[in-house]
């Protein structure tokens, strides 16, 4: 069995105003950089996604003006909406149940920017990042927790990456309930699931820029939505395979590490990167890896590096 090594880092970078935040996006923006669209390279194209961003998340407006100010790179501010990126999808699996969130992420290593970040942008959060401020999953201090999966349907519309979505709802929603009502109004380019956990309610919802956001059956999610998986789709990504291993499962730790849910490297070079335990009540978040953990909390994040081996399941 192939394995690989990823360095994941853990990082605070306060409202985004200091410098430590624009530090460490510097350092990746000429790969980011080349995940803009064409359209958001055009004058018009950057003024639809500047007009998209502040009608919608007229909150974040000011962090975004902050941040693209820090970066200081002339496409920044249109990147940093996340409403003109290329299209992604990576596969993963979750489960929320009795207060806790429990995913599996799926990528290839060179396509995770694999950085833990405690901010406060609007409000103290905790999260994978991802393309710059975007979050995979998160938590924030009102107890509210929420991670993605790819809906599996290759379907592109104009609207925000979802990642830009997950930091929204996480800085300005209390509640799930809170958050799904606000995801109604919210454009979304890629099909996504969402599932969302606070102290009360766990709860998965499709969205996708050809659908409103539906609410699934229970509270967990693979790599599809509501229509059927086609047998080519069940062959290259396991989606329902995974989606009943999670169901029999539930919320265990250890079986996220296990196949079918821990997915070892395939021919496209995915892998699981790491398993995240949100516990968003208490403000901790546990990232797994085989023999290895990594926790973080509001009251005591620790910033550093961890080294892990992929694609060994225990």
């Amino acid at each position: 069995m192939r394995q690989q090594h990823k360095t994941f880092q853990a990082i605070e970078v306060g409202d985004g105003g200091d410098g430590r935040w624009a530090a460490h996006a510097r350092a990746l923006w000429q790969e980011m950089e080349g995940l803009l669209t064409e359209e958001g390279r055009t004058p018009e194209g950057a003024d639809r996604v500047r007009a998209l961003f502040r009608a919608h998340m007229p909150e974040l407006v000011p962090v975004l003006d902050r941040l693209a100010g820090q970066l200081d790179r002339p496409e920044a501010e249109v990147f940093l909406t996340h409403a003109a990126l290329r299209p992604f999808s990576q596969a993963c699996t979750q489960i929320g149940q009795n207060g806790t969130l429990l995913r599996n992420y799926d990528l290839r290593p060179d396509q995770c920017e694999g950085t833990i970040v405690s901010s406060c942008f609007l409000r103290p959060v905790i999260g994978m990042q991802d393309m710059l401020w975007g979050l995979l999953d998160g938590m924030n201090d009102a107890g509210l927790a929420i991670s993605l999966t790819w809906g599996g349907r290759s379907v592109y519309g104009r609207g925000f990456a979802i990642l830009i979505l997950v930091r929204y709802l996480l800085e300005t929603c209390d509640t799930v309930d809170e958050a799904v009502d606000r995801l109604r109004s919210l454009p979304v380019a890629v099909p996504q699931n969402l599932t969302l956990v606070d102290p009360k309610k766990a709860m998965t919802v499709f969205v996708g820029p050809d659908m409103p956001p539906t609410v699934a059956s229970d509270a967990c999610a693979a790599n599809h939505q509501h229509l059927p998986v086609t047998d080519e789709q069940e062959r290259a990504m396991r989606t329902q395979e995974r989606l009943r291993a999670i169901r029999a499962a539930s919320a265990d730790v250890a079986a996220m590490l296990k196949p079918p849910l821990y997915r070892s490297v395939d021919e496209q070079g995915t892998v699981t990167l790491y398993t995240a335990h949100y516990r968003p009540a208490e403000g901790l978040v546990t990232y797994y890896w085989p023999g290895e953990s990594w926790q973080q909390s509001f009251g005591d994040f620790t910033p550093g590096t961890r080294t892990v081996t992929l694609g060994r399941a225990s």
